[in-house]
């Protein structure tokens, strides 16, 4: 299935400066995670990025966040969050390879990155606002549960419910990646003022390591931003 991602036009009026790096992977390997990929999390965890535009990068997703009504400080961005957890552990845990591979990423530029199996994808994904009765799945205290989500956050969708909250928060588990995964697709969130050619070399870093995973890995990548008026 080729995904072709979709923004409205009301996630743009909130922030003109967004703008996305769309990999889809076919043909794509994963497997447990292994030396490699620790070593991936444990080198980024000691090398995280000080170049001058990171921390406006994500006190951008801040305002982000303040501008659709949530608090950052109770639901950060996934890369504020990777780094908090970094800085107090000084490690990141292992999912598998892949999702081992893209947390490097997102932790090694200050960059929300998410990654989806494009298998249980119904439709193409839909960054929108919620209307509030759109169904999120997810696990609590171990158990599988549905929530609603709040009117006005921004969510990614598709035509079954929310695969994603608060814009980068909190991914459901119907489109996780797991170790089974062939068909994979990956999200790379950037705001002002990220340098676009950082957005564009997290994104071949990622290539990387999936072609690492797979040489015969097919991608495909697609630059989303707002249309000139």
């Amino acid at each position: 299935m080729s995904i072709i991602p979709q923004i409205a036009p009301e996630v743009y009026a909130l922030r003109p400066d967004f703008m996305a790096l769309s990999i889809q992977a076919a043909n794509a390997s994963n497997a447990p995670s292994d030396n490699h990929s620790f070593g991936l999390l444990r080198e980024a965890c000691h090398n995280i990025v000080t170049e001058p535009w990171a921390e406006a990068h994500l006190e951008s997703w801040r305002e982000a966040y303040r501008g659709f009504g949530a608090k950052p400080q109770r639901t950060p961005c996934s890369a504020e969050a990777l780094r908090k957890r970094a800085l107090r552990d000084n490690a990141l845990p292992a999912v598998n390879a892949v999702v081992d591979l893209y947390n490097a990423v997102s932790l090694r530029y200050a960059l929300p990155v998410g990654g989806e199996d494009s298998a249980f994808y119904d439709g193409n994904p839909l960054l929108k606002r919620a209307t509030g009765n759109e169904p999120f799945d997810t696990v609590s205290e171990g158990q599988p549960k549905i929530e609603p989500v709040d009117q006005g956050e921004v969510i990614w969708s598709d035509r079954q419910g929310v695969t994603c909250r608060r814009w980068n928060w909190r991914q459901g588990t119907r489109t996780r990646i797991t170790e089974n995964s062939t068909g994979m697709w990956f999200v790379l969130e950037r705001l002002d003022p990220m340098p676009i050619a950082a957005l564009m070399e997290a994104g071949h870093h990622l290539i990387d390591g999936l072609k690492r995973l797979n040489a015969s890995v097919s991608i495909t990548q697609l630059l989303l931003q707002k249309s000139p008026n």
